[in-house]
């Protein structure tokens, strides 16, 4: 019976922390959770080319996204750039950024889905926009 309860535990155990580690790695490829993976989605095909799928971005060319002053600082301007695109300098953790931002072909509902998961993926803490930020 004490066998029998020792591998329960352990089996348990390893399940267990196997779980925690899927979360944060999921957290390290961008995906936050459910919630987010419609934006996940429209990232993978809109932004992952320039941003990449680290949202660190190619310093000096493609600024960052994970962990980025400037994206938190002002959610719904993110919102309006992915919508309208962009071409103002921007300093984002220190580095300018003089490059433009061409507006993405996406509903306002998948703006605001990617803009959602930008927020909330890569260690991100941002919250959410809405469509009423349009």
């Amino acid at each position: 019976m004490t066998k029998y309860l020792l591998i329960s535990f352990t089996l348990f155990f390893f399940i267990s922390c196997g779980g925690e580690a899927s979360i944060e790695n999921s957290e390290v490829d961008g995906v936050v959770n459910e919630k987010y993976a419609a934006g996940k989605e429209v990232y993978d095909k809109t932004c992952v080319v320039c941003h990449m799928a680290d949202g660190n971005g190619l310093e000096g060319t493609f600024p960052p996204l994970a962990k980025s002053d400037y994206l938190l600082k002002d959610p719904k301007r993110a919102l309006k750039q992915v919508l309208e695109g962009s071409a103002e300098e921007m300093s984002v953790n220190g580095v300018i950024y003089n490059g433009i931002m061409p507006a993405q072909e996406l509903t306002d509902e998948e703006a605001v889905n990617v803009v959602n998961y930008i927020l909330n993926a890569w260690g991100n803490d941002g919250g959410e926009v809405s469509i009423k930020d349009l």
